[in-house]
């Protein structure tokens, strides 16, 4: 059985909304939805909020996610159940680029490697907006010729299947930025492709790859 992820609560003095977070944080302690749960007032203890880059209050930390401002009842159960499954990771990126928290996101995936899988669910998505895109595309190239990029290839290879041309294209290019020699026969199925735009794409990065 997982365990109840813990979760850390940074209050201030006359927050509005920090009754509310630390209520509803409560309650999932008594449910055992969480495990474990630390509150800390800014005011008292300063130094541990800018040890955590804290700049405003509440500050909420369930298992990897960090939540910052208010948060509904529900919305805190929801992050939790998601700490509990270990999974859903890429609705937190999700959430973190719409923002425009480009930093955030890769302090979540600095902090566990293997999370780098999770944009993929980003990249793939044709639903996604252009900007939640771009930042998950950013992520992966900021990633360029590391083993945690080269792992993902296999998938990176389904996708430049994918019926949407925009996705076969992002796919291509991180192929091309892998350095895996696996990636060679997936960008090379792509040199029929019926798009202009994914073709050349794929002929730049099989160049980039020597293939």
């Amino acid at each position: 059985m997982s365990q109840a992820p813990d979760a850390l609560l940074f209050i201030a003095p006359g927050c509005p909304h920090c009754p509310v977070v630390l209520q509803g944080l409560s309650d999932l302690v008594k449910t055992g939805e969480i495990g474990r749960l630390e509150v800390i007032n800014v005011a008292v203890h300063p130094e541990n909020a800018a040890e955590l880059g804290v700049r405003s209050a509440p500050w909420t930390r369930i298992g990897p996610f960090i939540l910052e401002g208010a948060q509904t009842p529900g919305a805190l159960k929801q992050w939790a159940e998601k700490a509990l499954k270990g999974e859903m990771g890429s609705d937190y990126l999700h959430e973190l680029l719409s923002s425009g928290k480009l930093a955030e996101a890769e302090a979540y995936l600095e902090a566990e490697p293997q999370r780098l899988m999770e944009t993929l669910a980003i990249v793939g998505d044709p639903e996604a907006p252009i900007q939640v895109r771009l930042g998950a595309n950013a992520l992966l190239e900021n990633r360029e010729g590391s083993a945690t990029l080269a792992a993902l290839v296999p998938r990176l290879g389904e996708l430049s299947r994918h019926a949407d041309h925009r996705i076969r294209s992002d796919a291509c290019h991180l192929l091309g930025l892998s350095g895996a020699a696996e990636a060679v026969a997936y960008l090379r199925e792509r040199l029929q492709d019926d798009s202009a735009e994914v073709k050349e794409i794929a002929e730049e990065s099989l160049e980039k790859l020597g293939g």
